[in-house]
């Protein structure tokens, strides 16, 4: 399986957001999954890509090659890299190439990502499942702007039963079952 994982290409300011990233990245391994992700080294992407990595898992970085400040920085966490012409194509590749997808907590666009496939399920484009790793409660703002979405009409529930909020890895692999 592929999982692909959204995150910060920061560290965040709660020591418990790495610790989660750690955790996922053992989760991944353990079960032999290919992890997918920014190809970054830095902040949770490295983290979790390290970790990955190093117990020997297939890693596949996809990076935009119109962003100059990170198609010639190295990574070092990778088996397979991925340059795309730009973050649009990278975005779709990602898409295509994964079978699950994970938002650690992170910035804009880690919810751009996760955004785009929630959106990209629910209207039926493909059948994936999403989780928003909520370390921390990281996602309990999210979370609730989607139920008031629901509460004022905009959201069917049944529409969402592909999405999960939950650091738990063992809920996450029930969910992805």
């Amino acid at each position: 399986m592929k999982v692909a994982v959204y995150c910060g290409v920061g560290i965040g300011n709660n020591p418990a957001y790495k610790e989660g990233a750690v955790r996922l990245g053992k989760w991944i391994s353990n079960h032999h999954y290919t992890l997918v992700y920014g190809g970054g080294d830095s902040g949770l992407m490295g983290v979790i890509a390290s970790e990955v990595f190093k117990a020997g898992c297939p890693v596949i970085g996809v990076v935009p090659g119109d962003v100059e400040f990170i198609k010639n920085r190295p990574q070092p966490y990778v088996t397979e890299l991925i340059t795309a012409r730009n973050m649009s194509e990278r975005k779709e590749k990602m898409l295509n190439l994964s079978d699950v997808f994970i938002a650690l907590p992170g910035g804009i666009g880690t919810l751009d990502e996760i955004t785009e496939v929630i959106t990209l399920t629910k209207i039926g484009v493909f059948d994936k499942k999403c989780i928003l790793f909520n370390q921390d409660g990281f996602y309990e703002p999210f979370r609730k702007m989607l139920q008031d979405m629901e509460k004022e009409g905009f959201i069917e529930a049944e529409a969402m039963k592909h999405v999960l909020f939950s650091s738990d890895v063992e809920e996450i692999e029930k969910f992805i079952g």
